[in-house]
């Protein structure tokens, strides 16, 4: 049976990319689909579909949609720690951790990001996500430590009003114009017309 002219410049295409590239591409399309879908409700098939690959191919690259699912969590918790080291720069104490903060509500501006963090911190009940949910929650702990220099007291404090940034930009808090709502970041609301997401656990700036 003869390829269409589609299918072939696509394969092609596929052949000639490295590993990594097609790595890339791969978790790149499956954002989407687990920021929705999670671990348990995400089709390997739909991921395929949309990556423009077959599903046996997707396999080659990721041995279970689990594997998968963990290189997605690994690669926002990446994204974060990047995030945080170009805020921080040279600064240190107080004045990195307010620019971290700023930082960090910025990439809130990424629905899809958002949203598979959560889904990252849902399928803990299983043994390996947890594992991995937890080595890169640990990372940006450590990270934001050595990067501010500062007591550990200040890390909790940052961490628990990330946390509390992420549900409130979740709900789209930052568009209540309410009294219990006042303390939302404005920066933090959701993007209109524009369904990408946020993953990841992070913190902004402690509040006053």
């Amino acid at each position: 049976m003869t390829k269409t002219t589609a299918q072939a410049p696509a394969e092609q295409q596929r052949k000639r990319m490295p590993a990594a590239e097609r790595r890339e591409l791969v978790l790149e399309a499956a954002m989407t689909d687990f920021a929705v879908g999670g671990l348990a409700g995400t089709s390997t098939e739909d991921v395929a579909r949309r990556a423009g690959i077959s599903q046996p191919y997707l396999f080659r690259l990721f041995p279970t949609k689990k594997a998968l699912f963990i290189a997605l969590v690994d690669r926002c918790f990446g994204r974060v720690q990047d995030t945080f080291r170009a805020a921080a720069g040279d600064l240190t104490g107080e004045e990195a951790l307010i620019a971290m903060g700023e930082a960090y509500e910025e990439l809130l501006s990424d629905r899809v990001m958002l949203r598979l963090q959560m889904q990252a911190y849902a399928a803990c009940d299983d043994p390996e996500v947890r594992t991995a949910t937890r080595a890169g929650f640990k990372g940006l702990w450590e990270l934001t430590e050595r990067l501010t220099g500062l007591p550990f007291q200040h890390v909790v404090d940052f961490f628990a009003v990330g946390m509390l940034i992420n549900v409130a930009a979740a709900m789209d808090l930052p568009s209540v114009d309410e009294r219990w709502t006042s303390w939302c970041p404005k920066n933090a609301r959701q993007p209109r017309g524009d369904d990408r997401a946020a993953v990841h656990p992070g913190p902004p700036a402690r509040l006053p």
